[in-house]
């Protein structure tokens, strides 16, 4: 392991491990995530040189932050690298499907890194709760999802499973500031609402999920999530120290002279500039 790789590690876990009262200050958390994102394009350049393939799934109740942790993470690499996938509600032919099928073409081919943002995990969670599906679509979802994360973990997918775990106080703070932020709005559906008035089912939809599923070869890590800026750095220090990537030699890099104007002239064309109201 590379001594900045493991100072990327220390510094996202000098404010993470420890449990805080208080959120990190903007200047420290800009400090301390530049140096992991720093790791997370190494791991990219490790990726696309190895073929490695890697599954990352991030579940958690509604305003536990997922999104905001997975654009953390993808916001310093390249998007055809780092794929997010997101689906929407079944259509009526994949209602029809084997329940896994629509989530395997998503799956990373050699060279790429895919987050869920939210997964098959919807069945044994939302689904359940929601009375989606019959509690014997759940057991036989409970009973198959292990072999068949096997089965994706047999073939050189390295499967990493994060729930973002919030205390009921902090989401009924997030859900408030939702209704009363318009650039937030759109991320409050009545499917939330609900939700929120069904915690203590969502609870016990967790616990059989992780009784059925939290195995020695696919585990649920768990990150305290109350506090984003902590919880954003403690997920990419811990995904950086869960995947064995190495440094990737790089080519020394330097811009080269300019060609002469060769009689080039700027045009006299009338652009349309964007007013500069700022």
């Amino acid at each position: 392991m590379s001594e900045i790789r493991k100072e990327a590690q220390v510094a996202g876990s000098k404010s993470g491990n420890k449990p805080g009262n208080k959120e990190l200050g903007s200047k420290a958390y800009q400090k301390e995530l530049a140096l992991l994102h720093g790791e997370l394009v190494k791991l990219q350049e490790w990726v696309v040189k190895t073929g490695a393939k890697i599954c990352i799934v991030f579940e958690g109740r509604d305003g536990a932050g997922k999104g905001g942790v997975i654009k953390t993470i993808t916001e310093r690499v390249s998007p055809r690298i780092f794929r997010v996938v997101a689906l929407p509600a079944p259509t009526d032919r994949e209602k029809t499907q084997m329940y896994l099928q629509r989530y395997l073409p998503h799956l990373p081919a050699a060279g790429e890194v895919v987050l869920f943002d939210r997964s098959w995990y919807n069945r044994a969670c939302v689904e359940r709760v929601m009375g989606f599906c019959t509690e014997a679509d759940v057991q036989m979802f409970m009973m198959t999802t292990p072999l068949v994360e096997r089965a994706v973990i047999d073939s050189g997918v390295i499967l990493i499973k994060y729930w973002l775990e919030i205390s009921s106080e902090e989401q009924t703070r997030r859900l408030e500031a939702r209704i009363h932020d318009e650039r937030k709005i759109w991320k409050l559906s009545p499917m939330d609402i609900e939700s929120y008035r069904r915690w203590y089912d969502y609870s016990r939809a967790r616990d059989a999920m992780f009784s059925m599923t939290d195995t020695e070869f696919s585990p649920w890590y768990v990150a305290r999530a109350d506090r984003k800026k902590r919880a954003r750095l403690n997920i990419i220090s811990h995904l950086l120290s869960v995947v064995p990537y190495e440094t990737v030699p790089r080519e020394k890099v330097s811009l080269p002279q300019r060609q002469k104007a060769g009689g080039y002239r700027e045009s006299d064309h009338h652009f349309r500039y964007v007013p500069e109201k700022f």
